[in-house]
């Protein structure tokens, strides 16, 4: 289906829509609220709450169930306090604390912090301990904490060990899709799509015909889960609707993935990965004061823990002080996100955060900040992902290293186990033309490019400024 058919002629630009509010306020009134970041983001979450360029399907069916007190942590931290009393009253239990993990599991998952994915884990071995047969709420968090380690292989032997659950099988979808088994990742989710049809496991379904390189499969199949959609599942209908968002992304289908972004937004203001995305397609627009109010928002909600998404944000941001040529001050948020991650896979310290550190995108931020001294470190971090990680993504953060490294023949290796899986991304197809040419190869080079226009057709060079920087398909 067309872009054309699915969206309205003309999007309003958000920035544009803001103008509305000022009127009948004196002027430098109205101008000292626009400059205002926060006002600025009132005004925004109160526009994508009212108005909607969407047409169906992709327009969020239950408005009239939406509230601007919504939170998606205030229901489980009702379940925490519940959970946590019925343990007082009985300390040996082992089901109300298997219950209690999932509790700080869904916190985990809903606030990006490692902490709580530390205490879903020691509730978990506790739960087992007191409990060690037929205990698979326990097993299923301890599986869910291993993938998010990205120790997949573990995530896998636990879920085997549980069965033909429903969380059991999408464990087995995800953890397979992220070390580039596609057969298995395939296989998985049809049986999960077969026995238990929804918008999350739809969703997923969409997600590996995208990593399969079916792109219309995976369109249609990101339509029927939005038609599955129930209300009151916020965080799966904006979810979807944000990895909806990056499909078209990485099409060049911009307008659509704005808009998608922004209904996700309606749905759930704030979303962090809504967010996330939305400053990285500003910042391919070369809309930078957008993409620094958008990622501010995110920065804004942080309570002093880090989360999964900290780093990104900061290196946004460096990105656009980088554009806008304030080298010095990007140079501090490349510091500053650099603290952050190797404090995530090194700092024994802490093992809240040491658990959850992630190589590829420390690797991702020594290669952007392109320092000549940094580049053998990231390679030697993206050989070590490698072992353990082997989707599209991280097999062309790996080739983008070599190549820096002037290691062009086991680059091409790398992009080209990539492109074998069949993913259509023009990103990684237009790194395989840079690798090509760079080893003499015109013609293989010329046809990757030309691959690039066909997926979309205005890749340039704000497409590789913004690179790197999404959420979602594979990160």
């Amino acid at each position: 289906m067309r872009q054309a058919e699915i969206c309205h002629e003309a999007q309003p630009k958000s920035s544009k829509r803001w103008l509305i509010f000022g009127i009948g306020l004196p002027l430098t009134t109205a101008l000292l609220l626009l400059t205002q970041s926060n006002v600025i983001s009132r005004i925004e979450a109160f526009s994508n709450r009212f108005s909607n360029p969407l047409d169906q399907p992709y327009r969020y069916p239950f408005t009239d169930a939406l509230t601007e007190e919504y939170s998606p942590t205030a229901i489980v931290q009702q379940e925490i306090a519940f959970y946590q009393q019925r343990i007082r009253q009985n300390p040996q239990g082992g089901l109300e604390r298997a219950l209690l993990a999932v509790a700080y599991l869904q916190m985990a998952r809903a606030t990006g912090e490692g902490s709580w994915y530390l205490l879903a884990e020691q509730t978990a071995q506790q739960s087992l301990a007191n409990l060690p047969f037929d205990n698979l709420d326990a097993l299923l968090v301890m599986a869910r904490v291993a993938e998010a380690r990205h120790d997949f292989a573990g995530a896998l032997r636990l879920a085997e060990q549980i069965g033909g659950d429903r969380d059991a099988i999408a464990i087995q979808v995800t953890a397979n899709l992220a070390m580039g088994n596609l057969s298995a990742a395939s296989q998985a989710v049809n049986e999960l799509v077969a026995q238990f049809p929804s918008i999350n496991s739809l969703t997923l379904k969409a997600l590996v015909r995208a990593a399969e390189g079916k792109n219309q499969e995976a369109l249609e199949t990101f339509q029927q889960a939005l038609q599955t959609e129930e209300v009151g599942e916020i965080s799966s209908s904006a979810r979807t609707r944000v990895l909806l968002g990056r499909f078209h992304y990485e099409r060049g289908e911009l307008e659509m993935a704005e808009a998608l972004y922004r209904e996700a937004l309606r749905i759930s203001p704030a979303y962090p990965l809504a967010l996330v995305n939305l400053a990285q397609l500003e910042i391919r627009q070369g809309d930078y004061r957008a993409a620094d109010r958008h990622y501010a928002q995110v920065a804004a909600s942080s309570r002093g823990t880090l989360r999964v998404f900290d780093p990104t944000v900061l290196r946004g941001r460096a990105r656009i002080h980088q554009l806008q040529g304030n080298q010095s001050k990007a140079e501090e948020l490349w510091a500053e996100a650099e603290i952050q991650l190797r404090q995530s896979i090194t700092d024994t310290s802490n093992e809240a955060v040491t658990a959850f550190g992630h190589e590829r995108d420390l690797a991702k931020l020594l290669l952007e900040r392109g320092r000549s001294q940094d580049i053998s470190e990231a390679v030697v971090l993206m050989r070590s992902q490698i072992q353990s990680r082997r989707d599209a993504d991280t097999l062309d953060t790996l080739a983008w290293a070599l190549s820096r490294s002037g290691e062009w023949q086991e680059a091409q290796q790398a992009i080209q186990e990539a492109l074998d899986q069949g993913i259509r991304d023009a990103g990684i197809y237009d790194r395989a033309g840079v690798i090509e040419q760079a080893l003499g190869n015109d013609a293989r080079a010329a046809e990757y490019f030309q691959k690039v226009k066909e997926i979309d057709p205005e890749f340039g060079d704000r497409d590789r400024e913004a690179s790197g920087l999404g959420a979602g398909l594979g990160s």
